[in-house]
């Protein structure tokens, strides 16, 4: 019975730690955190910070594999809710660049992930999560004949770069139609790979 209490008192420690330290990596950026506030904020010692993460950048990386889960799941959720295949691409699509337009995940998964995992770690969790996604769409579209028969992994990284960049241009302009026009130029661009 104690055991019990005290593994559910390490995972709140741990989800505290994550949603303490997320919401300052979101407020300030990864550099401007330092370890001391985070243990602060979340009510706990470095100790326990370091029984649960090796470092500062430990942490963030599960920070970070929060919110691209999150993100992942806001897309298949959008897209899930359209009947047809093609509109599930195009509507999970632009659930990406939408959930891309908030400020808290620009800072995580944009701007802060690559720089601080550096862009190869960066990528291949992208690539574990978003665009496996996106993978098994363009190949389910592929077998229907909706896109013609062609190698999906060089689409898919195609695709997948074309979005990860309209979502970092997203993240610096001020301009208040580029969401929808972005969604706009990225549905045109798609409509261009449907079989004839």
């Amino acid at each position: 019975m104690a055991s019990t209490a005290r593994a559910q008192q390490r995972e709140e420690t741990r989800r505290t730690l994550l949603r303490e330290s997320r919401r300052l990596f979101a407020a300030k950026g990864y550099a401007a955190v330092g370890l001391s506030e985070i243990v602060t904020a979340s009510g706990v010692t470095k100790g326990a910070l370091y029984h649960h993460f090796e470092s500062k950048a430990e942490l963030f990386r599960a920070v970070l594999t929060q919110v691209q889960g999150e993100v992942g799941a806001q897309v298949a959720t959008a897209a899930d809710a359209e009947p047809d295949p093609w509109t599930q691409l195009t509507t999970g699509c632009a659930a990406f660049l939408r959930a891309c337009t908030d400020p808290r995940i620009q800072q995580i998964m944009l701007i802060d992930g690559p720089s601080v995992l550096g862009w190869h770690e960066w990528r291949a969790m992208d690539e574990a999560n978003s665009a496996r996604h996106l993978g098994e769409a363009l190949q389910a579209l592929i077998d229907a004949g909706i896109l013609p028969t062609q190698p999906v992994d060089p689409l898919t990284q195609l695709l997948s770069g074309a979005m990860n960049e309209a979502a970092l241009w997203l993240a610096t302009t001020p301009d208040p139609k580029a969401l929808p026009e972005t969604i706009t130029a990225l549905n045109r661009l798609l409509t261009g790979l449907r079989t004839p």
